[in-house]
């Protein structure tokens, strides 16, 4: 049996205090034991450019790949903006779905979010579900995380100071961990 399981996590903003960044160091904080986590900052990918792609694939987006391919799972965190997931999400799934090797084809992944709106990143993560229909990963359906009112769940310094949301995110966490298991065969 596998030792440990391999989570590759990214978030859909760009900045530097986001809630879904501050949510994945949670997730971090929270990690079972059988899980590690690597968060992968998506700042630097370039816009998709089917030009440029022809030139070759930028390290970044290389790097990313390679990275997905390697994981166990994928996890993402998403803003919620305009009742919609992020430019920048949208932006690195165009990179990621481009043959050869499409690396989330089969892969396990969920979304997780957070956003200072009532219904936290509901809409967000519905439209991200649909918009990865075509690059066919096996998505956690159940439990969901949707923190919202997340100014008022995290502290001046990212800190998770809402103790149900963590208790929501270390259920979801055990559940992703068994998705992975169950789907992986291991």
């Amino acid at each position: 049996m596998k030792e440990k399981i391999n989570i590759l996590a990214f978030a859909g903003s760009l900045r530097k205090h986001s809630y879904n960044k501050y949510l994945l160091n949670t997730v971090k904080e929270l990690l079972p034991e059988n899980l590690t986590i690597e968060i992968f900052d998506i700042k630097d990918i370039p816009l998709f450019n089917e030009d440029e792609e022809k030139k070759g694939l930028p390290k970044v987006v290389t790097e990313l790949r390679e990275k997905i391919s390697s994981a166990d799972g994928v996890l993402i965190a998403t803003p919620e903006y305009n009742y919609s997931y992020s430019g920048v999400i949208k932006n690195a799934i165009d990179w990621i779905s481009r043959p050869p090797n499409q690396p989330l084809n089969g892969k396990p992944l969920a979304i997780i979010g957070a956003s200072m709106g009532l219904s936290g990143t509901m809409r967000a993560q519905l439209h991200l579900r649909q918009s990865l229909i075509f690059l066919n990963p096996i998505i956690l359906n159940k439990p969901e995380i949707y923190v919202s009112q997340a100014h008022e769940k995290f502290d001046e310094n990212g800190k998770l100071i809402d103790e149900n949301t963590k208790k929501l995110l270390i259920t979801f966490l055990n559940s992703f961990s068994e998705w992975i298991k169950k789907i992986n065969c291991i």
